[in-house]
């Protein structure tokens, strides 16, 4: 009876060590699942913050395009024209983010001048000893912001000679803009961000 029990416990020690090693590799795969999954978060919040960033700067390069619309009533015109997309922000932002810049601009299925897509790469890879090619496997996400003009033409002013000289925009809850296009206005970091809102959009 005791030679049978010793031979018994023999054969469960192989079974044993396979069932520990079995729970040890899940362990080790719900780990690298769990990681995969915060880092693919990092990336994403990288995107969004650069892809904020990136229609944020271009709404502050306006100016200069917004104010020449004026006396010539191409403001149609200027809202519908491209702009150069400030990929330089992008960067900024998503090195902020451990992550990098792989692509910037215009949405590529349906390209709109007032959209701008992000594509980040996380720095970090997954890595895991139990997936085989996770240690050059990185975090990948990709975020879309757009610049909207939300305001609408209200009234103007006119010099003596038939020129205006000043132009009311309203908007909304944003309030009202008075732009004077040879005078002094408020500091365009004002009036850009009551013009434009900046915000996050699917593609």
């Amino acid at each position: 009876m005791i030679g049978h029990h010793r031979s018994d416990r023999g054969q469960a020690f192989p079974i044993y060590i396979v069932m520990v090693a079995g729970l040890l590799f899940l362990v080790f795969a719900f780990f690298a699942v769990g990681k995969a999954s915060a880092l693919r978060n990092g990336s994403q919040g990288a995107a969004d913050s650069a892809a904020l960033a990136a229609a944020q700067a271009a709404r502050a390069d306006f100016e200069t395009g917004f104010m020449a619309s004026l006396p010539e009533k191409m403001l149609d015109t200027f809202l519908a024209a491209p702009f150069v997309v400030p990929c330089g922000a992008a960067q900024s932002f998503a090195s902020d983010n451990d992550a990098d810049v792989v692509k910037c601009g215009p949405p590529e299925i349906v390209p709109r001048f007032d959209r701008i897509t992000v594509e980040v790469e996380g720095r970090k890879a997954v890595d895991s000893s139990v997936i085989p090619g996770t240690k050059r496997t990185f975090a990948k996400a990709e975020a879309t912001a757009v610049i909207e003009f939300r305001c609408d033409w209200q009234s103007f002013d006119f010099n003596d000679d038939g020129s205006q000289d000043l132009y009311v925009f309203s908007c909304g809850k944003a309030g009202v803009v008075k732009i004077e296009p040879f005078g002094v206005n408020a500091p365009w970091s004002e009036i850009s961000k009551v013009l434009f809102d900046v915000r996050l959009v699917d593609k």
